[in-house]
């Protein structure tokens, strides 16, 4: 398999989970421009009126961007269904070099009032999806170019403020983050990269608009391409030298000589809000 990014190192097949919209739609259109072959696995097959994109809208806008693609529905809880989607990516594009762990679930409920069926969902996808995932791939990453895991996950701060408001959505997340840490260990020897990334401020994704401040936190978010671009520095970094590593987007890019943000911004005219997990 010929290198996308010569100039970088960076191989060519890259697995994106929960990439139908947000965060892992705007990773894959980043690659994509590359000539990236991308593999869009996620739940949303059918059009939801409630929500952006499918997988196969998602597809035709990675083609249409210059990447090859294949859409895959895919719920990460089902581990054979893991197993089957991650054989039909090797199948179609002769391997994978990265993978992107991005499908997530959340609810800030406090304890008291979050249902168990919540709970599981959220440790269901956030950490359990994301270690059989990561599992079923780490097979085809040790044969892979510059190969590197990337989980979007926030740093891991025992603040117990992080805790306070909403223990269960906390420790899913992370529980991803672990999962990242361990694996950056693990697969040291291997030559496979694992980090994290988290954004500084909120993003305008769907999560944002349905479920945490609607159009008042949008305008105060920044875009998902902020993410994808810090994902792509991240991913085009040699996996022997970058690793174990909890990256915020901001300083990432900051790290590659990038100095004004304002282009990120969904309303340059108001200030920004820090995500959760971010410290002022």
């Amino acid at each position: 398999m010929t290198s996308l990014l010569p100039r970088r190192g960076h191989g060519g097949c890259i697995f994106i989970t929960g990439g139908s919209r947000g965060i892992g739609k705007a990773i894959a259109l980043r690659f994509a421009r590359e000539g990236a072959n991308i593999v869009i696995a996620a739940k949303t097959a059918d059009p939801n009126p409630k929500l952006e994109g499918t997988i196969h809208t998602a597809a035709a806008e990675i083609k249409a961007a210059g990447g090859k693609a294949l859409a895959l529905q895919l719920d990460i809880r089902d581990e054979a269904a893991i197993r089957t989607a991650v054989a039909e990516a090797v199948r179609v594009f002769g391997g994978i070099d990265v993978l992107v762990n991005n499908a997530s679930a959340i609810n800030l409920s406090p304890t008291e009032k979050l249902e168990a069926k919540r709970f599981d969902l959220m440790h269901a996808i956030n950490v359990r999806g994301t270690f059989l995932v990561s599992q079923a791939c780490i097979p085809h990453l040790k044969k892979g170019q510059n190969p590197h895991i990337l989980n979007l996950s926030p740093p891991l701060d025992m603040d117990p403020k992080w805790f306070r408001d909403h223990t269960a959505y906390t420790m899913s997340k992370y529980g991803m983050s672990m999962v990242a840490l361990g694996l950056s260990e693990e697969l040291r020897g291997a030559g496979v990269a694992a980090n994290a990334l988290w954004p500084r401020t909120t993003i305008a994704t769907a999560a944002v608009q349905n479920l945490l401040g609607g159009d008042y936190l949008i305008q105060r978010s920044r875009k998902p391409e902020i993410v994808a671009d810090a994902a792509f520095a991240i991913i085009s970094r040699p996996s022997t030298e970058c690793t174990g590593n909890f990256f915020i987007d901001e300083d990432v890019l900051r790290a590659e000589g990038m100095t004004d943000f304002s282009h990120y911004a969904v309303n340059g005219d108001n200030p920004l809000q820090n995500d959760l997990f971010i410290n002022p």
